[in-house]
């Protein structure tokens, strides 16, 4: 029998989600609202949060300027942009989407593997890669850069993607090893018993079943390789640069650009916001897929 919730316990909890919500939010809320700021204003003392001269500026140097439907950037900029967002931009799609497909078509066979195969070591493995996660970055940089370098794959999209894809692997691996773990086994044998090879049985049994919990590992997976920073500011320098080197090439030795910055930072994620937001009730399907049986 469900236990009855009281209206003021309601009340309350969703006053503390909200308020915790909020406290979280508020830092790229403040960033939006920085970056339509002159530069002066956002540095003023004390800060000026509402009561400012709303300006495009910032977005026109950056170069974010989208022709919208409704909205047209261009007609508010003069002058060239100093950095081509567009560039950047299709780079961090390339990396963030290649990275991810490559991690899902060697997670999916290594988590059935672990989900219906099972042996005495599987939950070893299981921990053993995701303690490759507590390593820091910077402990392996000098060995990956010398890889690079003598592979020549410096400054590559495909390097990245290789890297991006190593990093997040044991995540892939362990989400889709949780959501396997919820499909009766028994599906699977009656797929065998049918005369199912294993390419079938994984292709045609267990991912359609799995869709949710496939489709939020991808989403979650995007999200990181999409704001992995350290990497990709160590490994590019022009050619295959994705959003986080725009964003650093508003921050110089001589002063930060707050800003610029602000509308840098605003324009690199306002895309995986927007995704966010359309996907977010698949991603919470997904992360909940088994929770409830």
């Amino acid at each position: 029998m469900a236990r009855a919730i009281s209206t003021r316990s309601k009340i309350t909890f969703t006053a503390v989600a909200w308020l915790i919500g909020l406290l979280i939010f508020f830092p790229i809320l403040w960033t939006m609202l920085t970056s339509f700021k002159t530069e002066a204003q956002a540095i003023a003392d004390p800060p000026v949060v509402f009561g400012f001269d709303w300006t495009l500026e910032n977005y026109c140097t950056v170069g974010f300027r989208p022709n919208l439907y409704f909205f047209d950037f261009n007609e508010f900029c003069e002058g060239a942009p100093r950095s081509e967002y567009m560039r950047f931009l299709w780079n961090s799609v390339a990396i963030a989407v290649g990275s991810t497909l490559l991690g899902i078509v060697i997670a999916v066979p290594a988590a059935w593997a672990m989900a219906f195969v099972p042996g005495r070591r599987t939950k070893d493995i299981l921990l053993w890669m995701l303690s490759t996660k507590m390593l820091p970055a910077v402990g392996v940089l000098y060995p990956i850069n010398l890889i690079f370098v003598e592979a020549d794959l410096l400054d590559t999209h495909f390097g990245l993607i290789v890297v991006m894809t190593l990093i997040n692997l044991p995540i892939i691996v362990w989400m889709l090893y949780t959501y396997f773990r919820e499909i009766p086994g028994e599906i699977l044998e009656a797929a065998r018993m049918d005369g199912a090879g294993m390419g079938q049985e994984i292709f045609y049994v267990l991912a359609p079943m799995a869709v949710p919990g496939i489709a939020s590992t991808i989403l979650l997976n995007i999200i990181l390789a999409w704001n992995e920073a350290f990497w990709t500011l160590n490994l590019t320098t022009f050619d295959a640069a994705p959003l986080t080197q725009f964003i650093a090439g508003y921050s110089s030795p001589e002063g930060n650009f707050f800003a610029k910055l602000s509308a840098a930072s605003t324009a690199a994620i306002a895309p995986i916001l927007v995704l966010g937001w359309f996907s977010q009730k698949q991603l919470v399907r997904g992360l909940t897929f088994g929770a409830v049986k």
